[in-house]
């Protein structure tokens, strides 16, 4: 069956390797017919109604998933597609309760526009009661227009199946968390990078730049056993008694989370343990504030000694904080694939944020990614900036 996604019109670069990511993750057979990343409507094919539904069901990008019932560029072509495609559908429907809606993307309509629009679709002879709250069916128009130009480019005719989780996004808001720092991972790209790699129940998820756990919180609400390390042992600890465990908390998802540890990536207590993680999700330090470090002094020294502060080892203490030394962002990069490479279960997923100074090149298709002979690249996405 052929279906419309209506994306949210963010995030543009993601919406398609989001949805491919959930089509896999559910062993769903998904063919993309028309996507483009400036419209927020996208025409796929699936094999029934229930792969519709699974497929939406946590999308964050996605909003509705429609039974595509016509398509046109005037409303005439629309009405002429609607009766070809839907001749043996309309009966299904004919005394369900069921209510109309008006979409416009990048147009307004007044109600009398739209009550004008609704009325020219009597031809399908619905004979159910119209109800505007809770119907058992809703039908959606949809006008694609050019900013400015008053006459729509697309037309769109659908059957409302499922809408999208992208709602979680209000709940889990940065401004309701009670552990936050100036780097926390916006909620939103928080769930999309969870879904991307692929979060889901059993599975072992990982992020050793853990910081607040913005990302452990997304997957562990996907229902995965979460855990993260950060060389900064502040951060895993927290501030009066408040950390990433209050977070977990304030969501209920202490049960899904199995620890946290201080470590930095090239001194990881996982190194000789192959083959168990099933995602790796990070987002790494970099910058003037966020620079990367890891543990060690600059001069090498201090290998084999174990310093004292009031006669006791410095390191079993509260406060302490380990010598660090510089560490290039390249570096780093090299150790997070060759980490994932050693780590990951078969067809197990690394999704990395990193920095990028590409203002040709909204797609990513230029950008200098790093590659793993072990490793598949599956997807870049790009988060653009207003210049």
């Amino acid at each position: 069956m052929d279906c419309l996604v209506r994306f949210a019109q963010v995030h543009e670069s993601f919406r398609k390797p989001e949805l491919q990511a959930l089509a896999d993750l559910s062993c769903i057979d998904v063919k993309f017919l028309d996507y483009s990343q400036y419209s927020p409507h996208c025409i796929i094919r699936l094999s029934d109604e229930d792969a519709a539904r699974t497929l939406i069901r946590r999308s964050i990008l996605g909003q509705n998933i429609y039974e595509l019932w016509g398509s046109g560029s005037t409303y005439d072509e629309l009405h002429q597609d609607i009766e070809r495609r839907t001749s043996n559908l309309r009966p299904k429907y004919k005394t369900s309760s069921f209510k109309f809606e008006v979409h416009a993307y990048q147009a307004k309509r007044s109600l009398a526009e739209q009550n004008a629009l609704i009325q020219g679709f009597r031809y399908l002879g619905f004979d159910g009661p119209i109800k505007l709250k809770d119907p058992e069916q809703t039908f959606c128009i949809f006008e694609e227009c050019e900013w400015a130009v008053e006459q729509p480019k697309r037309l769109f005719f659908g059957r409302r199946i499922a809408s999208s989780s992208r709602g979680i996004i209000d709940t889990y808001t940065l401004k309701k968390r009670k552990y936050l720092s100036t780097t926390s991972m916006d909620s939103e790209l928080a769930f999309v990078t969870a879904n991307l790699t692929q979060a889901a129940p059993g599975r072992i998820f990982y992020d050793p730049f853990v910081g607040t756990g913005s990302f452990l919180i997304a997957c562990a609400h996907f229902s995965a056993f979460t855990m993260g390390s950060d060389i900064d042992g502040r951060a895993i600890r927290g501030k009066n008694g408040i950390n990433i465990l209050t977070n977990l908390q304030q969501y209920d998802l202490l049960d899904k989370h199995l620890d946290n540890f201080v470590a930095d990536l090239t001194h990881s207590p996982f190194r000789k343990v192959h083959r168990f993680l099933d995602g790796i999700i990070c987002d790494p330090p970099y910058g003037v504030r966020e620079g990367l470090k890891v543990l060690g002094s600059r001069d090498g020294s201090g290998k084999n000694e174990i310093p004292y502060i009031d006669g006791k080892p410095a390191h079993l203490q509260d406060h302490y904080l380990p010598p660090k030394k510089p560490y290039r962002f390249e570096a780093m990069l090299d150790d997070i694939l060759a980490f994932a490479a050693a780590t990951l279960v078969y067809r197990g997923r690394l999704s990395l944020w990193m920095p990028t100074a590409n203002d040709d090149n909204d797609s990513g298709g230029d950008l200098e990614i790093p590659r793993h002979a072990c490793l598949q690249v599956v997807s870049i996405c790009v988060q653009g900036f207003n210049k």
